[in-house]
């Protein structure tokens, strides 16, 4: 006996994705080899276990159909679904297959089809669907004509390095080899990108995330000194200020990053250096108002830290007078910053953050603006995150508006480098599209590259080099069939990615095709008067196509594989209206993307299409269909978006 069940098809699961409190679901099985005698019964889980009995319904292509109507609660969860088989000889559940790529239910299998239940008034920013960002680490992306003394306001601190030479490798100072200490800096500054401001508007950027830009030892700024004040070497409050005012006069916002999970040791809050003087912070005073923050196992130097860095101390987020501090104060830090013109936070490492801390966070920003985004960086599907063997969902409404979108990420990767083929990758990114509600997916930061990892460029050239501190990788280059190879791959997966529903961010100087091994290497310097021309000429007409054509923001969205090597997007129009029910026009747009060094013929159904007649690319080519369909002929790692009006679609 074999139970089938796609949880991917109308046909057995309807809806298909995250559920609104207070709705219902309809599951459909079909038995396969159905016994005389048999009942299929509907087995959920959410705190508790439940089981309904299906109603079989006749005959499908010699299989016997079972379907149960579920109501959904009020509650927001996580609600998990199995079936079970009773033949009056035994009884036996069955579970889903753990890579999602069959639609055979496996019998004895605990992992249950999950189910988002979000609450039914969640709501995201829209300008965050219609966004591109751009991401910048403040020291290495300009630094501002007229403002050299900022970079020395740091020169009595030990150990602080200062580059001569804009364009040296990091971690080299004057040619020698320093190590990844991250203290050693170039002077970028936020008046440099106020000054660079029109170049990112000609990009097509609408959204400017930065890099943590407070008071910090590091030139990273992830080990926060003082989250009341800007770090001198990148400016002042009114230097935000002035930045977020004059980013918005051209179409653009600012979001921060919030590191609140840590502080460093060189801090007003700990001053393990003694930095701040011989009794302030927790180091060093039993009695400072900052003591309660951080947990010692013996003061002072037994502490509780991030990942074991005793240069991070952990705080303890849910101690009043932090949460006071950061949170709901007079003059809270999440209120300072919003209050110089900022549009919202990306916030780091949220697992390491309590869920009753995000919520609370999330009220405090949509207090004071309801249209700020409160966003977070998370590697996994955050619906069912797991930490410390404690599953979190961070889609329910409560906490998140939405979070950086590793896991596409790394199914274009594995996809581009033949480590999956296109059907499986489909699958991955349907899973999250079925996994998340749509207010999310449509508002999922979409990273190509990130500060954590090596360039894309190198990952996709297949050369990450991922040994650091190893200095021998700052110097080396690409090959040229290597760097030809990785800028190919890397423009499918822009053009893929810009085709998605979400906010696509470009890492700062990928779209100058900055290569780099892993991290300190990942973060040089912006090459300006350097930049690969082409690529950044490749970057801006992408960016405006998506501009120009909203379907691409908006619209319904549809995952394809038409050949192996072939991935390729279908957005379109439900009677001239988005997948909100907005009014959008007619349009259809298809993206393909070869994987492939060869050309690849293939056939697009007319079904796929919802008989469209005819297509034009992005390039100006026409294409007309056949009686099956558009039969593409597509080069060599080569990709095509095409456009159209919407065609009828199939009831």
């Amino acid at each position: 006996m074999i139970l089938i069940h796609d949880s991917f098809s109308e046909a057995y699961r309807c809806p298909v994705g995250a559920l609104p409190t207070n709705s219902s679901l309809r599951l459909r099985v079909c038995v396969r080899d159905e016994p005389p005698s048999c009942r299929i019964n509907l087995l959920t889980w959410s705190g508790g276990e439940a089981r309904y009995p299906m109603r079989r319904t006749g005959e499908q292509d010699g299989m016997g159909c079972y379907e149960v109507s579920l109501p959904v609660g009020p509650s927001p969860c996580l609600l998990w679904y199995r079936f079970e088989a009773d033949t009056g000889v035994e009884v036996r559940a069955y579970g889903a297959p753990a890579d999602r790529l069959d639609d055979q239910a496996i019998p004895d299998r605990e992992d249950g089809y999950q189910v988002t239940v979000y609450d039914a008034g969640f709501d995201t920013p829209h300008w965050v669907r219609h966004g591109v960002a751009y991401q910048i680490m403040t020291d290495r992306f300009f630094r501002g004509v007229g403002t050299e003394a900022l970079l020395h306001s740091k020169d009595f601190l030990p150990g602080i390095t200062l580059h001569d030479a804009w364009d040296e490798v990091p971690g080299y100072i004057r040619g020698c080899w320093q190590g990844t200490g991250n203290e050693d800096f170039y002077g970028g500054n936020l008046e440099g990108i106020r000054q660079k401001l029109p170049y990112l508007r000609d990009l097509g950027i609408t959204v400017l995330y930065l890099n943590p830009i407070f008071e910090a030892r590091s030139c990273h700024k992830y080990d926060t000194a003082d989250y009341s004040r800007i770090d001198s070497m990148f400016g002042t409050r009114d230097d935000l200020r002035r930045l977020c005012h004059e980013a918005r006069q051209m179409g653009m916002r600012v979001i921060l990053d919030g590191v609140f999970s840590h502080v460093g040791d060189d801090s007003i809050y700990f001053n393990r250096l003694g930095t701040y003087g011989s009794r302030t912070g927790a180091f060093r005073n039993r009695r400072s108002p900052y003591y309660k923050w951080f947990s010692f196992s013996r003061w002072p130097d037994d502490y509780d830290c991030w990942w074991n860095l005793h240069s991070l101390p952990n705080v303890n987020e849910m101690d009043p007078d932090f949460r006071k501090y950061i949170l709901n104060g007079k003059n809270a830090i999440i209120h300072r910053w919003q209050r110089c013109g900022t549009s919202g936070w990306r916030l780091d490492a949220i697992e390491e953050l309590p869920l009753p801390f995000l919520r609370e966070l999330r009220r405090e920003v949509k207090g004071l603006d309801p249209d700020a985004i409160v966003l977070g960086e998370i590697w996994q599907d955050a619906s069912r995150a797991m930490h410390n063997d404690e599953l979190r969902c961070y889609v329910l409404g409560d906490t998140l508006d939405s979070v950086v979108n590793y896991p596409l990420r790394e199914a274009l990767i594995r996809f581009l480098l033949f480590q999956s083929d296109a059907a499986h990758s489909v699958r991955e990114m349907m899973t999250l599209q079925q996994n998340y509600p749509q207010v999310v997916f449509y508002s999922l930061m979409n990273v190509l590259g990130t500060h954590d990892l090596p360039r894309i460029l190198n990952i996709l050239a297949g050369c990450e080099w991922n040994n650091p501190p190893d200095p021998e990788e700052g110097l080396r280059q690409l090959s040229a069939e290597e760097r030809r190879v990785g800028l190919l791959r890397e423009g499918l997966m822009l053009r893929y990615i810009l085709s998605l529903p979400g906010m696509p961010c470009v890492y700062y100087g990928d779209e100058a095709a900055i290569a780099g091994a892993q991290d300190p290497f990942c973060r040089s310097t912006f090459p300006w008067g350097q930049e690969d021309v082409s690529m950044q000429v490749f970057y801006r007409r992408l960016i405006s196509m998506r501009h120009d054509h909203p379907v691409l923001r908006t619209g319904t969205c549809r995952f394809l594989s038409p050949a192996e090597d072939i991935l390729a997007v279908c957005r379109d129009t439900r009677n001239g209206l988005d997948a909100f029910g907005d009014p959008l026009g007619d349009e259809f747009s298809l993206t393909c993307i070869n994987r492939s060094a060869f050309a690849v013929n293939m056939v697009i159904s007319s079904r796929d299409v919802h008989g469209v007649l005819r297509l034009t690319s992005d390039n100006g080519e026409v294409f007309t269909a056949s009686e099956d369909g558009f039969c593409i002929s597509l080069g060599g790692l080569q990709g095509i978006t095409l456009f159209g009006p919407a065609g009828k679609r199939p009831e």
